[in-house]
């Protein structure tokens, strides 16, 4: 089979002046590296396509692939995850990974609680800033946390997320929306132990390979930022998932996962509320997946699971969905 694979390469847009933390979300080139010889491992030829204006050119030009996985996240808006789906499914050419409209979804990190929190998953309650005014109708249970609606890798979570007064919660939501021109998720803060959890697979076949909780080193560094996620390895130790936290963990990504129509693999943030009971806080439909770094390989590697047997899973789901039906 030939397999395109489209991504947002991290130093094209460094070099092009974009900054670190504009950047954080894209890949290095190992990530490619990787993905590309597991791909080929797995038995089946590659072509690297590259990001959404690339796979544009290609496609006009009649390029064609059976397949291509896609981890392109797009720089602006809010259908920046959903631009290369749209284009191959235009094409109608078969792609790993979500859909557009659960990418769209998913990245709206309210629509995506909504959605969870009407099909039963238990999630933290919540209020959308979109003006400073809506602050007036922030009538939620002290402490807050705040955070910007549609951004990943921890960007715009710092040690000021935390909030505990009005008066913070105003300074906080200005700061927000001035920086990332984007509405503000503000939520009743979890106090509990956190976790982050691996899904692969689609439907009734998603299975989970792995959680890790996501332990600090010290006390103020307890809010998994930008900053923390860059520094990980100074910041956090990650440990396995066991016993009922395992399970706890599973059943509610699983809820979540199903929920959202997510496909083939990717993960589930997860966190402890004041009740003692796991609560979804995020999906990531397009998990990170740098063999060393991200967390999916991280949590798959604490659990047994190899980075090759997270492509070869990967790709599973997404022949079988695509051509075995």
């Amino acid at each position: 089979m030939k397999i395109g694979i489209t991504y947002d390469l991290r130093s094209d847009y460094l070099n092009e002046g974009y900054s670190p933390e504009e950047t954080a979300e894209f890949d290095k080139e190992s990530t490619i590296e990787g993905i590309e010889q597991a791909i080929i491992t797995a038995g089946h030829s590659t072509e690297r396509i590259g990001n959404a204006q690339s796979l544009m050119k290609k496609l006009l030009a009649g390029d064609r692939w059976d397949l291509v996985f896609n981890i392109a996240e797009g720089l602006y808006g809010e259908g920046r995850e959903s631009l290369v789906p749209t284009l191959l499914d235009t094409y109608k050419i078969a792609y790993t990974f979500s859909g557009p409209v659960t990418l769209g979804v998913s990245l709206n990190k309210a629509f995506a609680k909504q959605i969870v929190r009407d099909s039963h998953v238990n999630t933290p309650a919540f209020v959308v800033v979109a003006q400073l005014s809506d602050i007036e109708k922030v009538n939620l249970e002290y402490p807050l946390f705040a955070k910007p609606i549609s951004e990943g890798t921890g960007k715009g979570i710092d040690s000021m997320s935390k909030i505990t007064s009005r008066e913070q919660l105003k300074k906080v939501c200005f700061n927000l929306l001035q920086r990332f021109n984007q509405p503000v998720l503000v939520e009743e803060y979890l106090p509990g132990r956190e976790f982050t959890v691996g899904v692969l697979g689609t439907g009734e076949q998603a299975w989970v390979p792995g959680a890790m909780e996501i332990v600090y080193k010290r006390a103020q560094d307890e809010i998994y930022s930008y900053e923390n996620k860059e520094n990980y390895e100074d910041v956090v130790d990650y440990v396995a998932a066991e016993g009922e936290q395992l399970e706890a963990c599973k059943k509610i990504a699983l809820d979540a996962w199903r929920a959202l129509n997510c496909l083939d693999g990717g993960r589930v943030d997860v966190k402890i509320d004041k009740h003692g009971k796991m609560s979804f806080i995020e999906v990531n439909p397009l998990a990170g997946l740098n063999p060393v770094s991200s967390d999916l390989p991280i949590l798959c590697s604490l659990n047994g699971v190899s980075y090759q047997e997270i492509i070869d899973a990967i790709l599973k789901s997404a022949i079988q969905r695509n051509f075995n039906n």
